[in-house]
């Protein structure tokens, strides 16, 4: 990933693409080639998107591009994306996407624009674009065509309260397994504070329950059937939905990352399992830069550990009239010079550059909770996988019956071998229209 130093990353970024290293890079680029024109981004409004937009004025007074930007919260977004994608307006230009999530729908139906020429041909020459991660670019890549550049590198960790662990006498655990005890000790210690939060909220929750169910050693799915039902499986199911049960806040089932961050920025949560796109949003105010660790999940009982990691890329709509003007923003926003103003915003980077860079060090250097949150970044590029949901096209349904089965669990209406069984079901059924 992009914090590790990879002196050939020119050339990996090029070999998933099947490109020669001596790319056609244009020799001479006009930033104002498009002056006058108007392009619509359809923005998530998430950490990584309202980073970015703080310099939109920048962007346009560059490019002369006017940038017209629609924001919804996550889940209406991609409603709205759809919309447009099924009806094959051209009345959204740019839009954020993840991959790992609806990478190979959208990339079958023909919804992302293909970027590969706009990178060979209609770069300036400092883009650098051998500078990004390359496992980012290959995850954003279908059939060796480039659907999307990375903004972003990110995964669920674990803030926690030191204060209140030294407080309890805990300390993190070293199992995943014995994340329970730790929850119930800080339960008895200090009755107003819940113990642990995490994702309730059914289309969310697989980002942070992945990581539970692969640490415990499971998958989510084996020679074509689904695997929720297997022994690692149910071992997953059944803590993470116990802790949400037993040790989280009242409506967990409804908890996204925006109830996440704010309990626990106000003190009342002390261990919250949530997106390392955070970190600017728990530490809001200043209340908890002085007590807030942050670490991986715990391994599994074998010592498994296989962290979540993703990143968000800015792609093209493939049905825009104006996708040359389009890229240009693209290009912008994943440059060099802005990804340097986005890090300093608690966006983890996906450019090898920017994070080895001086101003990024200094940064980090100014609080010993950044430290621990670019560690804990370099330890997900390092060893985790993209894996969210289940690896097939109806990616996003998949994850429905995933949260599904877990908000069975949180409300009591089925044991968990009932809750895993229907969703393999569901599951398996998916998976036979693939």
């Amino acid at each position: 990933m992009a914090f590790t130093t990879r002196p050939s990353a020119l050339a990996l970024a090029f070999a998933v693409l099947g490109w020669s290293s001596h790319a056609a890079w244009a020799q001479e680029f006009d930033w104002k080639k498009h002056q006058g024109t108007t392009i619509t981004f359809l923005a998530n409004n998430n950490p990584v998107a309202n980073a970015l937009l703080k310099h939109k004025a920048d962007f346009e007074k560059q490019t002369g591009i006017t940038l017209k930007v629609d924001t919804y919260q996550e889940q209406q977004m991609r409603q709205r994306l759809v919309t447009v994608m099924n009806s094959r307006s051209d009345e959204v230009d740019l839009f954020m996407s993840l991959p790992s999530r609806e990478g190979l729908q959208f990339a079958k139906a023909g919804w992302y624009a293909d970027l590969t020429d706009f990178v060979k041909t209609s770069s300036a020459k400092d883009y650098d674009f051998g500078d990004l991660s390359p496992g980012l670019v290959k995850d954003a890549s279908y059939n060796g065509r480039l659907m999307g550049v990375p903004l972003n590198i990110e995964g669920p960790v674990l803030y926690y309260r030191k204060d209140l662990f030294e407080k309890c006498g805990v300390a993190l655990p070293s199992k995943l397994t014995e994340l329970e005890g730790v929850a119930a000790k800080l339960k008895s210690c200090d009755a107003g504070v819940t113990p642990f939060v995490s994702r309730g909220l059914k289309p969310a929750l697989p980002f942070t329950f992945s990581v539970f169910l692969h640490n415990m050693g499971g998958d989510y799915m084996k020679d074509g059937k689904s695997q929720l039902c297997s022994k690692d499986g149910q071992a997953a199911l059944g803590l993470y939905a116990k802790l949400l049960k037993d040790y989280g806040p009242p409506g967990v089932v409804n908890y996204s990352f925006y109830q996440i961050s704010s309990l626990y920025r106000e003190g009342k949560a002390a261990m919250a399992f949530e997106s390392s796109n955070e970190l600017s949003s728990v530490m809001q105010g200043g209340a908890r830069l002085k007590d807030t660790g942050i670490a991986v999940l715990p391994p599994g009982p074998s010592g498994t550990s296989k962290p979540t990691v993703i990143g968000w890329t800015m792609a093209v709509s493939a049905h825009s009239k104006k996708k040359d003007a389009a890229w240009y923003f693209v290009q912008w926003a994943t440059s060099k010079p802005v990804q340097e103003k986005l890090a300093l915003d608690g966006i983890a980077p996906p450019r090898a550059a920017v994070a080895n860079g001086a101003d990024y060090k200094a940064w980090m250097d100014e609080q010993p909770v950044r430290k621990e949150w670019v560690a804990t970044i370099n330890q997900l590029g390092k060893t985790g996988i993209s894996e969210v949901g289940y690896p097939i096209v109806a990616n996003p349904a998949s994850r429905e019956f995933v949260g599904q089965a877990v908000s069975e669990l949180l409300l009591g209406q089925k044991s968990v071998a009932e809750a895993c069984a229907d969703a393999d079901k569901q599951l398996d059924a998916l998976i036979a229209k693939e």
